[in-house]
C-alpha cells in the first residue's frame, strides 16, 4: 500500500485515487499550468494599476502588456501551455528546456511532484528510458502523479515528457556537456576534470537561459532605456558587481546610469525617479529585500521597472514591469547564486548591445570619444 502523497499545492496529504485523478484538473496540475504559463512562460498580465504616478508611460506599458496576453491566448487549449517566445505549445517544444523549466519550477512544487521533479533531475537520461510506472517507484510515488507533474509542465502526457528529455539528454551528449553535470565536485578532483565541470555547466547555463529568455521582453527593455532620462541599477553582494559591469557598458555609450550598493543611495536616486526613467533591479533569487525594497520605490515614482532573475514568480519578477529570466546550474562550491553571474552577464551584454543598435549613432559617437580619451591617457603613461 502506497503511502498518501503530498500534492504539489495542496497542504494536505491526500492518497491516489481516480476520485482525485477526475478533480485534478480543477486542482494541483491546473494550478501548476497557470503558474507556468502566468510565471515561467510569460508572468501573468491581469494585475490591475491602479496608481497614476505612472503617467503615459505606464499606461502605453499596461497596453502592451494586455497585447501580449491577448496573444498567448490564441490558439491555446485545454491541455496545453503556449509559450511566449514563438508561440509554440509545450508538446509542439518538448524537446527544448524540459529540464530547465522544472529546476525553474521546483521551488514551486511541494510532496509528491517535488520527488518526480529531483528524480527527474537527479538522472535526466534514467527518467527519459524509464516507464511512468518506474518513474513512480523510483520517486516514491504512483503513476497518477507522474501525470500530474506532466500536466503541470504543459505536457499532454507521460510519453511527450520523456521525449523531451531524451532530445535534451542527447543534444548534451553531442555537444560534449557532461551528462552527470549534477554530480559533486569533490575535493581530491583533479583541476582538469573541476574545469571540465565548471566549462560544462556554465555552457549548458547559458543554452539553458538562452530557452528561458524572452526575446520580446529584451526588446522593451532596450527601448525603454534608450529612451530614459536616467536609469538606476538596484542589486546587492553578486548581483551588484554585476549591476556594476552594466553600469560600465552603458555609461560608455553615453546612457546616463548609475548602478547603486548603498542601500540609502540607492533610496534616494529611487525616490527621485519619474515617468520615463528606467530602474533594473538584479537578483538571482528574486528575494532580496533590499533590491525589492528599491525596485518598489522607482516604481511609485513612476519608472520603469525591470528584473533580472532566475525565479518568475519571485518578488521582484512580479514587481517589475519587465522581467528577464535566467538559468543556472550549480555545482559544489558554486551555488545557484553565484553560477548565475555568468548567465546574468550574457543577458546584460545583450540588453546593452540592443541598446546600442536603438542608439547607434549617439552610442558610436560616445564609443569613439571615450575611447579616445582612455586611449589618450594609457599613451601618455606609457612615454
Amino acid at each position: 500500500m502506497a503511502e498518501p502523497e503530498m500534492d504539489g499545492t495542496a497542504s494536505t496529504a491526500v492518497a491516489d485515487s481516480p476520485a482525485r485523478d477526475q478533480a485534478a484538473p480543477h486542482g494541483s496540475d491546473q494550478t501548476m499550468r497557470d503558474r507556468l504559463e502566468q510565471g515561467l512562460w510569460g508572468r501573468s498580465e491581469s494585475r490591475a494599476r491602479t496608481d497614476g504616478g505612472k503617467g503615459e508611460s505606464r499606461a502605453r506599458n499596461d497596453g502592451n502588456k494586455a497585447d501580449r496576453a491577448t496573444e498567448r491566448e490564441t490558439g491555446k487549449d485545454a491541455t496545453r501551455t503556449v509559450m511566449p517566445d514563438h508561440g509554440r505549445t509545450a508538446n509542439e517544444k518538448s524537446d527544448h528546456g524540459v529540464l530547465v523549466r522544472v529546476r525553474t519550477l521546483l521551488p514551486e512544487f511541494t510532496g509528491a511532484l517535488q520527488r518526480v521533479a529531483e528524480q527527474v533531475l537527479a538522472d535526466p537520461a534514467a527518467a527519459s528510458r524509464a516507464t511512468i510506472v518506474e518513474l513512480a517507484e523510483r520517486s516514491g510515488t504512483s503513476p497518477a502523479t507522474v501525470t500530474r507533474f506532466c500536466r503541470a509542465l504543459g505536457f499532454d502526457g507521460y510519453a511527450d515528457l520523456r521525449l523531451g528529455i531524451a532530445a535534451e539528454t542527447g543534444r548534451a551528449r553531442l555537444a560534449g556537456w557532461t551528462v552527470d553535470i549534477g554530480r559533486e565536485i569533490q575535493p581530491g578532483d583533479p583541476l582538469e576534470r573541476v574545469l571540465g565541470q565548471i566549462m560544462a555547466a556554465d555552457t549548458r547555463a547559458m543554452h539553458d537561459t538562452a530557452s528561458l529568455l524572452d526575446l520580446g521582453e529584451v526588446e522593451r527593455a532596450a527601448v525603454a532605456i534608450a529612451g530614459a532620462a536616467r536609469v538606476n541599477i538596484f542589486g546587492a553582494s553578486g548581483s551588484a558587481l554585476v549591476g556594476e559591469e552594466m553600469q560600465f557598458s552603458l555609461h560608455r555609450i553615453g546612457i546616463p546610469v548609475w548602478a547603486w550598493t548603498d542601500v540609502h543611495n540607492g533610496l534616494a536616486s529611487a525616490a527621485l525617479s519619474r515617468p520615463g526613467d528606467v530602474a533594473l533591479g538584479i537578483s538571482h533569487s528574486g528575494e532580496t529585500g533590499e533590491t525589492i525594497e528599491l525596485l518598489a520605490e522607482a516604481s511609485s515614482r513612476g519608472a520603469t521597472t525591470i528584473a533580472l532573475t532566475s525565479f518568475p514568480r519571485s518578488p521582484l519578477a512580479e514587481l517589475a514591469d519587465i522581467v528577464l529570466l535566467t538559468a543556472t546550474q550549480a555545482t559544489t562550491f558554486r551555488p545557484d547564486a553565484l553560477s548565475a553571474r555568468h548567465p546574468q552577464l550574457v543577458v546584460l551584454d545583450l540588453l546593452y548591445v540592443a541598446v546600442a543598435q536603438r542608439t547607434h549613432e549617439r552610442s558610436h559617437a560616445a564609443f569613439q570619444r571615450t575611447a579616445q580619451a582612455v586611449h589618450g591617457h594609457k599613451a601618455a603613461k606609457d612615454t
